[in-house]
């Protein structure tokens, strides 16, 4: 061993880039986070050869004075904090110093700004090996400009590390993404190779905001969004989130901000996915644009070289509130709001197709009638009848002959030559005020399976088992809860041998357990024994359930694994307690499970997450058949 020595400037700020710079990407996070801090509401990026041969950052925030230009590129250097107390509760970006020093070590970097206060800009320059700032004025308007050029060229080893020039700049782009979706009050733009990428405007309004959300995640990300905005215990959560049926292959569309800093957070994905539990099909992944808003004060931001990781104060109630919000919107999502939703992409690609020069697109019915359905008649509101093959047979004649009418309150009605949307006694009055149920109306069953149903929108095809399955799943958990937990006492206690730290999280959690059907008692430094167990799971693995619990325990301060092994046994009950292939349904049985579905929170899954049914648009149906064109 040598002695021990000071290391030099330079090998110390080049030691920080290695958690500071680990790519292009990074060096553009960096910089496009201290334009934010300064007030810019505009911010340009320009890149070469994926970042690698330059990376410049103009904004026009309030700038550096050319007094501090020097210091600036030295490691350490702030005007974000100023002691201890500042650091406990951080309201900017990046508040440690080490970015443009870090950058400077391993690049040449040339720093121009100007304040409002000032005449004249000012330049500094840098370069890896002589870390010396050079001074010089310069032409330039209000505002900061980054330049960054050779990215690594002191540090080869570290260049040969870095992929292809495609692979580099799609990292920017989805950094800069992220940045554009936590400040929508900022415009960014982004060119590489000097051809435009990306311009996006400042979004004040909702609708602004929208529409950079649909441009950023995909127009058909917004119209399968549900809105989420709630408020409790000093935490508001607002943002998007996807309907079930728009899951991913991978989780490649999350993204979770916490006072506009893009996190991922352990706590986070599993509150997340604790709340898509049992509307998500296996291996599937939720997509979401979320925003934590919360006190400075109650999280740290300084757990993480690259800030990604952020620890709260209170993480359990962190937790259960990002759970809770999601869970109660996910149950809430109706019918009508997958219509929704297909009706928009129907709408979307229909324009697309006519905007393309494919022919003209079919008029789009509106999203409600008042028209009456099959199962419409004089039993009064949601009392349909039986309209039978012969009810049908007897109005299509009737038709033929020009001796019936077709209904009048649809679509299309009062003009001349438009066709019926469908054949249906006209007779009928409409139920529930000249309106429609959101699925509409059975008319058939094909093949023992589906339930074939027809509304204004167009066609609705249901698999009956699964619509039934989630149905009586949610039935009976809402009797489960109705009844509270009940426990049972093990005939023979159950004696585990745990970690001491196991030990004393199962001892201090005493009443989260019992709250669970579970009492679990420290007979030892790392002994416990299980006395009581959930009635339901009297017949589960016992010991494996309880480890389970107890490792939640430690790692999210909370467990579901009780509830979810309840509810899992409830599934199963479920499905084999719903109504199999081939039983034969009336008219008036599949109108009463498409109203129960309507009733029923997360209709739209089975509870192993397969759609419950799907839609296929008039317009759909119409460009099948090439009407319009």
């Amino acid at each position: 061993m040598t002695a021990i020595r000071q290391l030099s400037p330079r090998l110390s700020n080049q030691i920080a880039a290695g958690e500071v710079v680990e790519r292009p990407a990074s060096v553009v996070k960096e910089l496009v986070e201290n334009a934010i801090d300064a007030g810019a509401d505009r911010v340009d990026v320009e890149v070469e050869q994926g970042g690698v041969k330059l990376i410049r950052v103009r904004d026009n925030g309030h700038g550096i004075a050319e007094a501090d230009l020097p210091l600036s590129l030295s490691r350490h250097a702030t005007s974000k904090i100023s002691d201890l107390d500042d650091l406990e509760a951080v309201p900017t970006l990046g508040f440690r110093g080490e970015a443009l020093a870090s950058i400077s070590s391993v690049s040449r970097l040339t720093l121009t700004s100007r304040t409002s206060a000032s005449e004249a800009a000012s330049r500094v320059e840098a370069e890896g090996r002589e870390m010396d700032a050079r001074l010089s004025p310069a032409a330039h308007p209000v505002g900061t400009t980054v330049e960054m050029r050779d990215l690594f060229f002191n540090t080869p080893a570290r260049r040969k590390f870095l992929k292809t020039e495609k692979t580099e700049f799609g990292h920017i782009e989805e950094c800069l993404r992220r940045q554009a979706l936590a400040c929508f009050e900022t415009g960014f733009s982004l060119r590489h190779n000097q051809k435009g990428i990306q311009n996006l405007r400042p979004a004040a309004e909702q609708t602004d905001r929208e529409r950079r959300v649909a441009s950023l995640c995909g127009r058909q990300f917004m119209d399968n969004a549900v809105v989420i905005d709630a408020e409790a215990s000093g935490l508001r959560l607002w943002g998007w989130v996807a309907l079930p049926t728009f899951s991913r292959s991978q989780s490649d569309l999350q993204y979770f901000f916490v006072n506009r800093r893009v996190i991922r957070d352990r706590l986070v994905a599993h509150a997340v996915r604790q709340a898509y539990r049992d509307v998500l099909y296996n291996n599937r992944h939720p997509a979401f644009v979320l925003y934590l808003e919360l006190d400075p004060a109650n999280v740290d931001v300084n757990v993480h070289p690259t800030k990604h990781e952020v620890r709260f104060r209170d993480g359990r109630l962190v937790h259960d509130f990002i759970f809770r919000t999601l869970h109660r919107a996910l149950a809430d999502v109706t019918p009508d709001d997958h219509l929704h939703g297909a009706m928009v992409e129907s709408m979307n690609r229909e324009q697309q197709a006519a905007s393309q020069g494919m022919g003209p697109a079919p008029p789009v019915m509106p999203a409600s009638g008042g028209y009456p359905g099959p199962g419409a008649g004089s039993g009064g509101a949601g009392q349909p009848v039986d309209w039978q093959a012969s009810d049908q047979m007897a109005f299509y004649q009737s038709l033929n002959s020009g001796g019936g009418t077709a209904p009048t309150a649809g679509p299309g009605a009062g003009q001349a030559g438009s066709a019926p949307m469908a054949a249906m006694p006209a007779a009928a009055p409409a139920p529930h005020e000249g309106s429609e149920p959101p699925l509409g109306y059975a008319i058939a069953q094909l093949h023992g399976i589906y339930i074939l149903a027809q509304s204004s929108r167009g066609m609705v095809v249901v698999d009956m088992h699964a619509a039934h399955e989630r149905i009586t799943y949610e039935r009976m958990k809402q009797a489960l809860e109705a009844e509270n937990l009940r426990s049972q006492p093990l005939l023979v206690p159950l004696t585990l041998a745990v970690s001491q730290r196991e030990a004393s999280v199962a001892e201090s959690h005493d009443a989260d357990l019992r709250t669970l059907g579970l009492q679990v008692e420290r007979m030892g430094p790392e002994t416990l024994v299980v006395r009581q167990v959930p009635a339901l799971l009297r017949e589960a693995d016992t010991e494996q359930l309880v480890r389970d619990v107890v490792s939640d325990l430690m790692t999210h301060g909370r467990s579901d694994r009780v509830e979810a092994r309840i509810w899992e046994l409830l599934s199963t009950m479920a499905c084999h307690g719903s109504v199999r292939a081939n039983h034969a349904l009336t008219i008036p049985e599949m109108n009463q499970l498409l109203r129960d579905m309507e009733a029923t929170e997360r209709s739209g899954q089975c509870n192993h997450g397969r759609p419950t049914w799907t839609v296929m648009t008039l317009s759909e149906l119409d460009k099948l058949f090439m009407r319009g064109q």
